[in-house]
């Protein structure tokens, strides 16, 4: 096991030489060992570790110019949403489009010339799937650089940077630690440029990893290629039953052939993931009664953790998008996700059979 670097400041053998540690904020031990290990999984030459996958998106902006104009999907994140229409919309310009369609994609870059494309694919939380490879192939014909949120698929599943991407991102709090005990954020890219880019403004403004939490993540690894077998097995087993349910009026996950981009799923992915959306027939009083019930799957934000989450998007997650925009992208009061964990598959079926039962 990996010892935790529990250290601030590293001894110099003489004024401004040191041994290739000198301050925690800049470079750490523990740190190093996680973002080699992370660089490895995704098949990138360099890997930045960050406090929040929100940290990785700042940074990443913050190391294009001012004034530079931003494509983005148009089904993200919240949170990412709130940082790119609330806080750096005074520096950057923002157009939101449906990243998959690439005849709408190539008329975007064409016209605007963006610096960066952002995506996110599968998206949260309406798991639409972007063509990375395709799409990368686009934004190369206009000079724009491409980042994907890999989050929801893990390295394990996805790995954009072989499919033509530029750079890749995690939140480390989900999937690629596990255990719901970490809040963190990595980058991935084979760019020694920007990599040195996006490492100055870290330095310079300080969220960094911590070391002990490094260690942590460092540790969830072990397990997540295992983790994510399970994570997809019971949720394609959830989302075959979701399907069949009387009560569900449309369930979204890629490993169904019901999902628009199944297809492409199966081509550009090796695993369909632990992420499921599903609407229920009902209200939104009904939503919040089926929230309520569930016992099993816990009502918290966050997922990718090895425990069964349930939330409300609209109420939750991505509350801080107007609803006005939520309803045009899809995001109704209907709509339920499941981060589906690895507990007993029949005890998750169950805790929502009562919750379908409760609303009943």
């Amino acid at each position: 096991m990996p010892p935790i670097f529990q250290t601030t400041t590293f001894v110099q053998s003489s004024p401004g030489k040191h041994k290739g540690y000198e301050y925690t904020r800049s470079h750490n031990p523990t740190r190093t060992r996680l973002e080699e290990n992370l660089a490895s999984l995704e098949g990138a030459k360099y890997a930045l570790a960050m406090s929040s996958g929100m940290s990785v998106t700042t940074l990443t902006l913050k190391s294009f110019e001012e004034g530079s104009t931003i494509v983005c999907g148009d089904d993200v994140y919240g949170g990412t949403y709130r940082l790119f229409t609330t806080v750096l919309n005074k520096s950057y310009n923002f157009i939101f489009v449906d990243t998959t369609d690439s005849k709408l994609v190539e008329q975007t870059l064409k016209e605007h010339k963006p610096a960066l494309l952002w995506l996110e694919t599968p998206t949260n939380p309406l798991l639409k799937i972007t063509d990375i490879k395709k799409t990368s192939t686009i934004a190369k014909k206009y000079g724009t650089l491409v980042m994907v949120d890999n989050t929801f698929m893990s390295p394990i599943f996805q790995n954009p940077l072989s499919l033509g991407a530029d750079f890749v991102m995690h939140s480390m709090t989900k999937y690629i630690n596990g255990h719901s005990d970490v809040v963190g954020g990595c980058l991935m890219t084979n760019s020694k440029k920007w990599y040195d880019k996006i490492w100055y403004l870290q330095n310079a403004i300080g969220p960094s990893q911590s070391p002990f939490d490094s260690w942590l993540v460092l540790r969830g690894i072990k397990t997540l290629s295992i983790r994510m077998r399970e994570h997809q097995r019971n949720a394609l087993k959830v989302a075959k039953f979701l399907e069949d349910h009387k009560q569900v009026e449309r369930v979204v996950y890629p490993g169904l052939k019901s999902h628009p981009h199944h297809k492409l799923a199966k081509k550009q992915m090796s695993g369909f993931g632990g992420m499921i959306t599903f609407f229920l027939k009902g209200s939104l009083r009904d939503s919040k009664r089926f929230l309520s019930t569930v016992k099993i799957f816990a009502l918290a934000e966050s997922l990718g953790g090895v425990e069964s989450l349930i939330e409300h998007p609209a109420i939750m997650t991505h509350a801080s998008i107007p609803k006005k925009v939520r309803e045009e992208i899809g995001i109704s009061d209907n709509l339920i996700r499941l981060s589906v964990g690895i507990e007993h598959i029949d005890d998750l079926i169950l805790d929502l059979e009562k919750a379908f039962k409760a609303v009943k």
